[in-house]
C-alpha cells in the first residue's frame, strides 16, 4: 500500500446521480487533497441488468459540472479520464476467489435455492435469526469434486470461522465492533454464474487501487464488517473507514428518488440554474462544521480543502433543506459581475431584452438578482414587463383601498410632474404623494406595485416603473382604476 492517502468514490450507474453520492465524493476529495493524496473514481457497474450508459454519462457530467476532478490510478486499467470500470475486472476478481479456495479460506456451497428457502422457513418457525447456517463448510474435497463433476451448481462462500468481533476505528463514529455471528452466515463472494458479489469486488478493487481511506454512507456498516473479514482473509492492509450520516427529509425519511422524485438528484439543480459551487458548498456543510477560525459558512472547495478536518463531520442525520440551499445560491449569485450573471441567465430567458439599452438591461438584471433563488426564476421576476399577470385574490383589497394613491400617481405622470427617465425621481414623487395623503409603507407602496407589476413584492419601485415606461404605466393604472 502507498503511504500517500488515497480515497475514492464508487457509484453504481443504476440510477440518477444522487445528492448523497455527490456529498460522499466531496468528503473524499477534501480528505485526499488536504493531505496531497489522490482521489480516484471507480464505476461499480457489475449489475448488468440495471447498469445503464446514460446513468454513467450523467454521473460523469455531474461530477464535471460540480468541479469534482479525479486522479489517474497507478496500477489498474482505466479509461483516458482515469475512471476504472469494475465490470472489466471480473477475471481479476475470479483469480482472487481461487486464491481463497486454494488456501481453504473459502469453499464451494452446493445448496440449491430450494434448500436454502426450506432452511430459512425452518428458522422462522423456530424463531431463530434467519441466515445461512454454514452447512457447506464441512463438505469434504471428494464430495465437493463429485458434486461439481455431476454438474451441480455452486456458489463460493467466505469461511468466517469461529464467531469473533470485527473492530475498527471509524473516522466519523469512533470505535466500532460487529460480531461475525450477526452477518447472516458465511457470505457468498461468487455467484453460480461466476460473477463476484459487491463486497468481494470492492475489497479487491480498493486493494489494487491502493485506497487507504474510505468515506461512505452509514448504510454500509454491515458491509464494512464483511469487507474487513475479506481483507483479513488475504492479509491485506485494511483502509480507514468513515461512515457518514444519510440525508433525510424533514419528516425523517431517507432522501430517495423513488420516494421524493427529482429533488434527490443532481440534474434538477443543474437544469434549474443553481451554481455548482453553491450546491457543493451546501452539500459539504450538511454534515460538516468548519473550524471557528475560518470565513464562515460560504467557502469554495479550494478553501474547504485547506481547513478540512474529519473531526468536524457530524454523526447526526443530515436534513435536506431547500431554503438553505437557496440561501447559498443567492450568496454566490451576489458575487457575480453583471456580465457573468447575464451569461448564466441567457439560457433561461424566454423574454427578448433587445428593446432595452445595455444600461437598462444592467439595471433590470441587477435589480432582480436579490430576488432569484436560481436562474430559472428570472422569467417570473421580469414577466410583468412583457405581459399582464393575474393578480392574486388576496391582493385585490389593496387596490380597492389604494385607489386614491394610484389616482394621484396617474395624474402626476399624465401632467408630466415626474421625470419618467429617472428611477430616483419616480421614487421621490411616490414618497411625496405618501406624505400628502399621510400614507407610508404597505398602504403607500403595495397598491402602486400591484397595479403596475401585479405583485406585492419585487425590486425597487422606481426602477420597476422606469423600466415599464410611461405608456405602459399609465395603461395599467387606468385598467386597475376601472
Amino acid at each position: 500500500m502507498s503511504s500517500k492517502i488515497v480515497t475514492r468514490i464508487a457509484p453504481s450507474p443504476t440510477g440518477n446521480l444522487h445528492l448523497g453520492t455527490v456529498r460522499t465524493a466531496l468528503y473524499n476529495v477534501l480528505l485526499a487533497k488536504k493531505e496531497n493524496g489522490k482521489f480516484l473514481f471507480r464505476l461499480e457497474d457489475t449489475d448488468r441488468e440495471r447498469s445503464k450508459e446514460e446513468f454513467t454519462q450523467e454521473i460523469v457530467e455531474g461530477f464535471n459540472w460540480l468541479g469534482i476532478d479525479w486522479d489517474i490510478p497507478d496500477n489498474v486499467k482505466h479509461d483516458e479520464s482515469g475512471m476504472v470500470r469494475q465490470s472489466e475486472r471480473n477475471d481479476i476478481h475470479s483469480a482472487y476467489v481461487q486464491k481463497l479456495l486454494d488456501s481453504k479460506k473459502a469453499y464451494k456451497c452446493f445448496a440449491s435455492p430450494q434448500e436454502l428457502e426450506a432452511m430459512r422457513a425452518a428458522q422462522k418457525v423456530a424463531k431463530l435469526p434467519e441466515g445461512y447456517d454454514n452447512r457447506g463448510r464441512n463438505l469434504s474435497e471428494d464430495e465437493s469434486l463429485r458434486k461439481e463433476q455431476a454438474g451441480e451448481k455452486f456458489v463460493v462462500r467466505l469461511n468466517l470461522g469461529e464467531a469473533r468481533d470485527i473492530k475498527w476505528h471509524d473516522l466519523v463514529r469512533g470505535e466500532m465492533s460487529i460480531n461475525t455471528k450477526d452477518l447472516g452466515g458465511d457470505p457468498v463472494i461468487q455467484k453460480f454464474d461466476g460473477q463476484v458479489l459487491y463486497n468481494f469486488a470492492v475489497v479487491i478493487d480498493d486493494y489494487e487501487m491502493q485506497v487507504t481511506h474510505v468515506f461512505r454512507g452509514e448504510d454500509h456498516l454491515s458491509n464494512t464488517a464483511k469487507q474487513i473479514a475479506i481483507y483479513e482473509a488475504f492479509e491485506f492492509p485494511v483502509p480507514s473507514f468513515g461512515h457518514l450520516p444519510l440525508i433525510f427529509t424533514t419528516d425523517k425519511q431517507k432522501l430517495s428518488k423513488r420516494k421524493h422524485g427529482d429533488i434527490a438528484g443532481v440534474e434538477k439543480y443543474r437544469h434549474e440554474g443553481y451554481l455548482p459551487a453553491a450546491l457543493a458548498n451546501y452539500l459539504v456543510a450538511t454534515s460538516y462544521t468548519a473550524p471557528k477560525d475560518t470565513t464562515g459558512e460560504v467557502y469554495t472547495l479550494e478553501e474547504a480543502i485547506k481547513h478540512f478536518d474529519p473531526h468536524g463531520l457530524s454523526k447526526s442525520p443530515a436534513i435536506y433543506d431547500l431554503q438553505k440551499l437557496n440561501w447559498y445560491n443567492r450568496e454566490y449569485i451576489a458575487k457575480l459581475s453583471h456580465e457573468q450573471l447575464l451569461g448564466y441567465l441567457k439560457p433561461f430567458l424566454k423574454y427578448d431584452l433587445s428593446n432595452f439599452t445595455p444600461e437598462d438591461q444592467k439595471l433590470l438584471i441587477d435589480n432582480v438578482r436579490g430576488s432569484i433563488d436560481k436562474f430559472a426564476d428570472i422569467n417570473t421576476n421580469i414577466a410583468y414587463l412583457f405581459e399582464e399577470i393575474i393578480i392574486d385574490d388576496s391582493l385585490k383589497k389593496f387596490l380597492v383601498e389604494g385607489q386614491v394613491v394610484n389616482q394621484a400617481l396617474l395624474a402626476a405622470i399624465e401632467n408630466n410632474e415626474i421625470d419618467m427617465n429617472s428611477p430616483v425621481d419616480i421614487k421621490n414623487k411616490i414618497n411625496l404623494i405618501g406624505e400628502s395623503l399621510s400614507l407610508k409603507g404597505k398602504q403607500l407602496f403595495w397598491p402602486i406595485r400591484i397595479a403596475v407589476s401585479f405583485s406585492s413584492h419585487g425590486p425597487d419601485l422606481g426602477a420597476v416603473i422606469y423600466l415599464l415606461g410611461r405608456e405602459k404605466t399609465i395603461e395599467r393604472l387606468k385598467n386597475l382604476l376601472k
